[in-house]
């Protein structure tokens, strides 16, 4: 069994300890993976460090255009990335493009997407002030070294996510990928270091406490985080103590509006996939849908149809389009709400029970018969179950939607635009979607608020993230 390895300034290292990756689809080990020892985990942030200042001071055409040469290396092998995500991950091949199914390929694809798009952007002087006497100029500067800690659920895109702005903009990277997927993400890293200078970008990998090492060693200067609220407090709680800035995307609980003039037929596909993207392991995914009393039965009929004809089996195959929940942990747990929602007087519309045999397959779920308050509605399922819950009046679905302590996205179905931008308007969520749920762009700022994290991620304004405004003010 072949052990996949770190990249440390531009060099394959390994580790005295090791440990397996599984095919959440069959539960068979297809590699090992590198257990870094602290001390690998401060030579890579020296690595990091020391390449730094030459990467900075490059002209900004050259950085771009390796970026360039990056999206190049990722298209070149899609193929084989493609076929870690799905082995590694879960999720299907699937298609190519926006208009696909979002699988594996999808998502190599985004990594593509994501990394030309930093690529075309510029970060020019911005004049501040001037007059007869003064004139004020903002620079954009990196930061230095950041470090970056990936998850699960779209191990490579969200990889690209962190590190390719920030080497865009002149800092260097280390990263740590998440323990339950991190061969396809070193994969990535070495392909990528073809044609990056050594210590750019680096690898490290393991367990949590990898990680904690990582993001609060002194010699970081950004940490860009996404994952679960708790270990985001820890990682706050890490850079706060080095004085360090941070961008955390923490996940979600978003609530999915539909208005009663809305066409649940025409809309169902929308709202299907916007919930149950990548299984419904999406931080974005709608994952309590409110639906007015006069539409409610309608809409009920129209996802459970999608639902029941959606292939779902080992991704390697053709023809799936869905995949099995990633990891024993996250599967235990949805299972566990949809017992919970039994209990506390769910209804099953369709799934609702674990489909047995090998691979954490669990059927897409649907329930009904729950209220605010309910396990279900409450915590992130972050898995393929969606309680749809009635509501009376649209004040109350506002409130509904507002009530929890996170707020990253959300989105309101209506065939009546401005009606729909009034009560998005009103929802506490850092993107608000319109008749679609989910849909990021590589040049929109995407971030969340309350318990959903800080910062921004993508366009102008996620670039800007990770530099630090320095002021030039000229007496003339």
């Amino acid at each position: 069994m072949n052990t996949y390895l770190n990249t440390l300034n531009g060099k394959a290292v390994g580790s005295d300890k090791t440990f397996e990756s599984i095919n959440p689809a069959t539960g068979e080990s297809i590699g090992r993976v590198p257990i870094s020892s602290q001390q690998q985990v401060k030579d890579a942030i020296a690595a990091a460090r020391a390449a730094q200042p030459a990467w900075a001071a490059r002209p900004d055409a050259e950085r771009k255009a390796l970026m360039m040469k990056v999206a190049e290396v990722i298209n070149k092998n899609s193929a084989y990335l493609a076929e870690w995500v799905t082995r590694e991950q879960g999720k299907p091949l699937g298609g190519v493009g926006p208009d696909q199914v979002p699988g594996a390929r999808f998502e190599v694809w985004g990594c593509e997407v994501w990394t030309q798009v930093p690529a075309s952007l510029d970060l020019p002087v911005e004049l501040a002030f001037e007059d007869d006497t003064r004139r004020d100029e903002v620079h954009r500067k990196p930061y230095g070294v950041v470090a970056a800690v990936a998850p699960w659920n779209w191990p490579l895109l969200i990889a690209i996510w962190q590190i390719i702005p920030s080497i865009r903009a002149g800092n260097t990277v280390v990263i740590k990928p998440s323990e339950y997927t991190s061969i396809g993400t070193l994969e990535l890293v070495r392909l990528i270091n073809e044609v990056l200078p050594a210590g750019v970008v680096n690898t490290v990998s393991g367990p949590g406490e990898v990680g904690a090492w990582l993001t609060s060693d002194p010699g970081i200067d950004k940490v860009m985080f996404t994952g679960s609220g708790p270990t985001g407090k820890k990682i706050a709680e890490a850079a706060a103590k080095n004085l360090v800035p941070a961008t955390l995307e923490l996940g979600g609980n978003d609530a999915a509006i539909m208005l009663p003039d809305a066409d649940p037929k025409a809309m169902a596909m929308g709202l299907f996939w916007g919930a149950f993207i990548n299984m419904g392991q999406t931080c974005a995914c709608a994952k309590r849908l409110y639906v007015p009393e006069s539409l409610f039965e309608p809409t009920v009929q129209a996802l459970k149809e999608l639902a029941e004809m959606m292939p779902m089996g080992d991704g390697l195959q053709e023809g799936m389009v869905m995949g099995p929940i990633q990891n024993k942990m996250q599967y235990d747990k949805v299972v566990n709400l949809v017992e919970s929602a039994k209990q506390q007087g769910g209804t099953i519309v369709c799934g609702g029970a674990p489909k047995g045999g090998p691979g954490y397959f669990y059927p897409l779920t649907l329930v009904t018969g729950l209220k605010d308050g309910a396990r279900l509605v409450d915590e992130e399922q972050f898995g393929p179950v969606l309680p749809i819950i009635k509501y009376r009046d649209i004040d109350e679905a506002i409130a509904s939607a507002n009530r929890l302590d996170v707020g990253l996205g959300a989105s309101v179905w209506s065939t009546d635009v401005e009606k729909a931008k009034q009560v998005a308007s009103r929802i506490q969520a850092g993107t608000v979607w319109i008749n679609q749920h989910g849909m990021i762009h590589p040049m929109v700022p995407f971030g969340g608020v309350k318990g959903s994290g800080y910062g921004v991620e993508f366009g102008l304004d996620g670039l800007k993230a990770v530099t630090q405004p320095q002021v030039i003010s000229i007496k003339k």
